[in-house]
């Protein structure tokens, strides 16, 4: 069983650019989670928003054309919920869970801390949501829940996760504030799937400027990350970065799970 995550930086971008052909040569099952998806349900087309084999999942920012999360899945999921509780953090349409038998996925776009001259001003309020969705899971993870958290997390973790760490000290991504945030998910128990598996892997990374000839050159960061709770974990086969898929200026990411990973639950659409 594949799970993805992708920010495709637009979906009806994306969908110029062969979004479609790429879902819909997905293995079954599988569940597809987007970031950034920059577009209100009825704004897409009905291929979009209901592809053959398909059931999906939309959650958009007030701000139109900003933001926003969405699920494709090939099963019916038992519940989905659009709201992380604080509405500071639901106006901008950032999350979405997707709960299958004993397994929770939540999908997350986590804020990026540049204001709109590149001016730090949106770190409190990242550090606020890091914190905030990280509370909110410790007593599921504490008990022994399943969950995976996936998305784009706007933040590399360590030195290995960019390709010029040391000119990106004071940069948004990698300001000391902010991967300390982050690390402060896998100190909680949340296991980084792809590092887990590729602990010393240099040069994988999973987004790139849009500069001219920057992801030619791998010049790029890794930002997106599947994680995994320890119980979760025991069911993660593999994870992956597939760099070679364009579409956006991020790449998908995913990860092999054992279809027991949610209990006794019909993955049958």
């Amino acid at each position: 069983m594949q799970i993805y995550s992708w920010n495709v930086n637009g979906i009806r971008s994306a969908h110029q650019k062969g979004f479609l052909e790429w879902l819909h040569a997905r293995p079954r099952p599988s569940i597809v989670g987007l970031q950034e998806t920059r577009a209100e349900r009825e704004q897409l087309s009905e291929d979009l928003e209901s592809p053959d084999g398909w059931l999906s999942h939309f959650v958009s920012a007030q701000k139109k054309g900003y933001s926003g999360v969405g699920v494709y899945t090939s099963a019916k999921p038992n519940d989905v919920v659009t709201s992380l509780g604080r509405p500071e953090f639901d106006d901008e349409g950032r999350a979405i869970l997707t709960r299958f038998g004993e397994l929770d996925i939540w999908n997350v776009y986590f804020p990026n801390g540049s204001g709109k001259n590149r001016d730090l001003s949106r770190i409190p309020y990242k550090l606020d949501f890091y914190a905030h969705l990280l509370e909110s899971l410790k007593p599921q993870i504490d008990s022994g829940g399943r969950v995976l958290v996936m998305g784009d997390f706007n933040t590399a973790l360590s030195e290995i996760d960019l390709a010029r760490p040391k000119g990106n000290e004071k940069t948004s991504g990698f300001r000391p504030e902010e991967r300390e945030a982050l690390q402060l998910w896998l100190d909680a128990g949340f296991v980084d799937t792809f590092r887990h598996q590729h602990p010393d892997a240099e040069g994988h990374y999973t987004w790139w400027s849009q500069r001219k000839g920057v992801r030619e050159r791998n010049v790029g960061w890794r930002i997106d990350y599947i994680l995994a709770s320890p119980a979760a974990h025991a069911y993660v086969e593999s994870a992956q970065i597939h760099a070679d898929v364009m579409g956006s200026d991020h790449c998908p990411i995913s990860v092999s799970v054992k279809p027991e990973i949610a209990g006794d639950f019909n993955w049958s659409f």
